[in-house]
This record gives structure tokens, sequence and C-alpha cells, in this order.
């Protein structure tokens, strides 16, 4: 459990970022490309990535990242700068500029927790020639694993921003934060691999919606940086977006299918089960399966076995009915 203590001030000074952050999104992102279960939720950016993306540079890009990012205890904050709410350039050019005793003590740090390889060794030392080697290779991870991604999800970190700043004060997005967050004032308790306390004193906190974050909110090792929780967006928010959006082009298209196909169709968004379309409709898991089946019989849906679950998808000419790109 991470324990945020608030005092005076601080939840005047909380707000949600209002941009995706590319470095936390690569962190992220390298953990989808190596789970066995990331299919299920996004399914359509991994087989893309894997059939389109540059293999060279996605595996050397993992390697890199399993090396610096390793999941838990503990990995580099350097790598992830406050800077990135301003952009990929800018989150870049911080990393280059990283002070050489904090490289030096984070990646000590990082060492032994998990043992690191030789080629850190210059890194550690913040060599100029390290750290641009190690930006130039984060560039070109993300031309090919993020950038070409850029509006599924910007749209999926803004949807989720919107219906969490659309309560009426601070304390409301915190109190909306359920099930990840437990606002207890003064004390936010976010649910954590580990035990923590963060003490704001004044700061404010900085929350950051992430497309490829999973399970449980991240917050910085370093309690001096500024205070931040990069936390996993509501990916079914989207999809509603999407559904109230096209509303115009869905009642046509409902005179054509019917309401609940029609509507069946539009809640798969970028992808759903069986089970998750059931609970986006209000339906029955088998009235859902059904529905489904003839959809994808008429060509508008496709059905892939996932584990114990099917994933459906839009085909291209079920998103043109839907309006959808």
């Amino acid at each position: 459990m991470l324990r945020i203590h608030f005092s005076t001030g601080d939840l005047a000074r909380t707000q949600i970022a209002e941009r995706v952050d590319p470095l936390w999104e690569m962190v992220f992102s390298r953990l989808r490309l190596t789970e066995e279960d990331s299919g299920v939720l996004l399914g359509p950016w991994l087989r893309s990535v894997r059939r389109d993306g540059d293999r060279q540079v996605i595996r050397s890009g993992v390697r890199l990242l399993a090396v610096l990012s390793p999941l838990g205890p503990y990995f580099p904050d350097f790598l992830t700068p406050p800077e990135g709410a301003d952009g990929l350039g800018a989150a870049l050019e911080a990393i280059r500029a990283t002070p050489r005793d904090r490289l030096r003590d984070e990646l000590k740090l990082l060492a032994g927790v998990n043992p690191t390889p030789s080629w850190t060794r210059p890194l550690a030392e913040g060599c100029d020639g390290a750290l641009a080697d190690l930006t130039s290779a984060l560039a070109r991870y993300h031309a090919a694993v993020i950038e070409p991604y850029t509006a599924l999800i910007e749209e999926a970190v803004e949807t989720d921003r919107l219906h969490r700043t659309g309560a009426s004060s601070a304390e409301g997005v915190l109190h909306g934060m359920w099930p990840l967050m437990n606002w207890r004032p003064p004390v936010l308790e976010v649910q954590y691999a580990y035990d923590r306390d963060l003490h704001l004193n004044g700061r404010g906190l900085r929350l950051v919606p992430s497309y490829f974050c999973r399970r449980t909110p991240v917050a910085f090792a370093d309690p001096g940086l500024p205070p931040t929780v990069v936390y996993p967006v509501h990916h079914d928010w989207t999809w509603q977006r999407q559904l109230a959006s096209g509303r115009r082009e869905q009642s046509a298209l409902a005179a054509l299918l019917g309401s609940t196909r029609s509507a069946v169709l539009a809640a798969v968004g970028a992808g759903a089960t069986t089970t998750e379309l059931a609970e986006r409709l209000g339906a029955s898991p088998s009235a859902v399966s059904r529905h489904t089946t003839v959809l994808r019989e008429a060509g508008l849906l496709t059905t892939e076995r996932q584990g114990v679950s099917v994933l459906h998808q839009r085909t291209v000419l079920g998103s043109a009915l839907l309006g959808s790109d």
C-alpha cells in the first residue's frame, strides 16, 4: 500500500495530466509486449506492432528497457523524468542532462536489486556517448511502438481525463479513483505492490493516466521528486465516448442491423471479450454470443480465442459501417 499524506494546500495543487507521458508509456509498453495475456485488452495494438514494427528496433528496445525498468521492486527515476509532461523531445533532453551523481546513485540502487550488464557502467558514469546512445535507442523504440498509435493512445488518455475531471472538486477526483485508490482524508491510499508513505508537504499531486499501465499505479521511488502517480486508464470509457460521438451514424446503422446488434458492434471498441461486452451492455453472455455470431457471419466482426475467453474485433467493413477509423 502507498499512503499519500495531504497537508494544507495539497488538494488545490492536485491535478490530472493533460497529455500522454511518452516515457511512462514506453516503460509500460515493454511489459505489455512480453506478457502472455496482453492480447485480451490490447490485441489490435499488439498484433499491429508484431506485424508492422521494426523487429530489430523492438527487440533491442525491449532488452534495454527490461534492464533499466524491471518489474519491481525498483527502477531508476531518471528514465521517466517529469519533463515527459512536455513531450518526447523534452523528456529525452532531460535524460541527457541527468547529473552524474544521480545516474551513479540510481543505477547503483538498481544493480543492488537486479544485477546489471557491463554496458550500464558507462551510463552510470555519466558518459555523454552512453546517454546519447540511450536516448537514441529510446527514440527509435518510440517510433516503432508508440508513435504509430498516437491517436489511439491519446484518445484513451483524454477520455479517462475528461471523465475524472468532471468531478466538482479535487476531493471528487480522488474519490473517483476507486478502486485503484481510496481517498480517506487526509490520506490517499493507493493499491501498490510495496508498503510506503509519501508526504506531499504542500507540493500537490500529479496524476498521470497511462494507456499501457495495468493493474496497479506507479510512483517515483525518490520522494524528493515532484509527487506523481501514474495509473491505468479505464479502457471501457473509450468505447462509450465513441458511442456518444457517433450516435447519428449509429441510429442509421440500427435501422439496418437492429438496435441491439448495432450496440454490440459499437461496444466492441478496440476489442472486447464476450464477458466484457455483456458487462458493457447489461446483457447476458449467451445473448451477446448470439449477436456476435451473426455479426461475424456478416463479416463485421472477427473472433479469436484468447485462453479461456474469445476476443471480438471489428473488421474494416464493421468499422466503416460504424463510422469509425
